[in-house]
């Protein structure tokens, strides 16, 4: 496998020789997973720490809900719940702390406070500011693909072809960010697994994560807990979602994805170790 290089800030990771797990940190009351305990700054740092301890190589704070049917929150809210959480993570933790949202303004302010990744569900489409910020900063920056809102997203979502339309939208916006002057080696792709897709669309993308990959930067993968795995083993408990989840990082992980958005560090970073040792092997 040749070298998949993925800036973030003045760290360089090689992908392609060491996958990366991002812990997900939900700062709100209504997550999708179901939980939604972490609300405070203290808890919630308290689990970003946490999940560092346990071998996360990013975390990953995010202060909106996305799951279905969700209703967005104000920039204020936003700025309330994820501020602090990344203000005491980066004064406490060398890894990389990332900001999930789609506002510049959310965005910027995480910056400011230490993130050093902008994860965007809207892959920058959400506000015009979002890229030229990106550029600015020297932020890394993950583009991913989401069709329509969360609030509305899984009602009929549609594609010919879904793997094409994704790899097109992923080239599409990597020349946007590109011609406003972001750094290549710092964009990163997500095809947003359960955002405005099926169960069917979601295995095909799973399946075709090589077609999928735009210029070959890293391909960042969050199947964590998502209600298509409940519907493929036929359960609606939440926890049940842990093993296949599990099991899909060391699969995509063999099949070509570097880096896995998940709940479960522990689980997720010793499946990711298991794995690699036969890779590399394999060699």
């Amino acid at each position: 496998m040749r070298e998949r290089i993925w800036k973030i800030g003045k760290r360089v990771f090689d992908v392609s020789r060491h996958g990366l797990i991002m812990g997900v940190l939900n700062v709100t009351p209504d997550s999708f997973s179901g939980r939604g305990e972490f609300l405070s700054a203290d808890e919630a740092t308290e689990r970003g720490l946490q999940m560092a301890a346990q071998g996360a190589h990013i975390i990953d704070v995010g202060g909106e809900s996305t799951r279905p049917g969700s209703q967005p929150v104000t920039v204020e809210e936003e700025l309330r719940r994820v501020i602090p959480v990344v203000q005491n993570l980066r004064a406490k933790l060398a890894i990389p702390v990332s900001i999930d949202t789609s506002k510049a303004k959310v965005a910027r302010a995480a910056i400011d406070a230490g993130a050093s990744i902008v994860n965007d569900i809207t892959g920058g489409r959400g506000d015009e500011q979002m890229l030229p910020l990106v550029a600015e900063t020297k932020s890394a920056f993950i583009i991913m693909h989401m069709q329509g809102i969360p609030r509305t997203m899984q009602v009929q979502p549609r594609y010919t072809d879904a793997v094409t339309e994704i790899s097109e939208f992923f080239r599409q916006q990597y020349a946007r960010a590109i011609g406003l002057n972001i750094d290549p080696m710092a964009i990163a792709f997500d095809p947003g697994i359960g955002f405005g897709k099926t169960v069917e669309h979601n295995l095909d993308l799973l399946a075709h994560l090589e077609r999928l990959r735009a210029l070959d930067r890293p391909l960042v993968i969050g199947v964590s807990r998502k209600s298509f795995l409940g519907k493929l083993i036929g359960s609606p408990e939440i926890r049940n979602r842990l093993i296949p989840g599990v099991a899909l990082t060391s699969l995509l992980r063999a099949r070509g994805a570097d880096v896995f958005r998940v709940h479960d560090v522990k689980e997720n970073v010793y499946a990711l170790q298991v794995t690699e040792a036969i890779l590399q092997r394999a060699k």
